[in-house]
């Protein structure tokens, strides 16, 4: 029988390899990972809010706001492996909070602090599509203001590459609806990665 939490796994056996360090994010690149922040930054303008990061690894998306001088109010990261969130503990970086826990499994964990705008970057890449819209809605529910997501799309440009495991290409045309039926405020973009095979969708009250 698979595990519940089957989605946790590739990244704990890549923290057996990894420990903290960048390769437990799954990511292939630094550059890559920093991408899908300055989009998150460039849709959101989380000056003054208290944010939430759900699958927060080691704290990158945290120091990167900080390094871009954004002033956000509060922050709050949320990932399922203890290793990493006590890796983040450690960096002590300013008006962060970390907090180790399963948001599929205890969704109550997505509204910790009451958050404004909720964050998702890459969580959703090795779920179900069942455990993606669950922890989708959950999110919805959380956030005050806007909910900010990204994951590898179905759709691209003909010279993307092709997907490795243990991650996979998510539907986004089912994302976009399922975030339109929501509310009227939707933003999707796909323009900022060079083979367009990510996307990013920001939602607002």
């Amino acid at each position: 029988m698979m595990a519940r939490d089957q989605y946790l796994e590739p990244y704990r056996q890549s923290a057996e390899t990894h420990g903290a360090d960048f390769g437990v994010t799954l990511w292939a690149s630094m550059r890559s990972q920093q991408r899908r922040f300055e989009v998150f930054a460039e849709l959101c303008d989380m000056t003054g809010r208290h944010v939430l990061d759900a699958g927060c690894s080691r704290g990158d998306f945290a120091e990167f706001l900080i390094d871009a001088g954004v002033g956000f109010e509060s922050y709050v990261g949320v990932d399922g492996l203890p290793s990493v969130i006590e890796h983040a503990q450690r960096r002590g970086l300013s008006r962060c909070t970390f907090v180790a826990g399963d948001f599929l499994v205890d969704p109550g964990l997505l509204a910790v602090n009451q958050p404004q705008v909720v964050c998702i970057s890459g969580s959703l890449n090795t779920m179900t599509d069942r455990q993606a819209a669950t922890v989708l809605e959950s999110a919805w529910d959380a956030c005050g203001e806007t909910l900010l997501f990204n994951f590898l799309a179905d759709i691209a440009g003909p010279l993307a590459p092709p997907q490795l495991k243990p991650a996979r290409r998510m539907d986004a045309l089912r994302f976009i609806k399922w975030a339109a039926r929501r509310t009227g405020k939707v933003t999707y973009r796909q323009d900022y990665l060079p083979h367009g095979h990510d996307g990013t969708i920001m939602m607002r009250r």
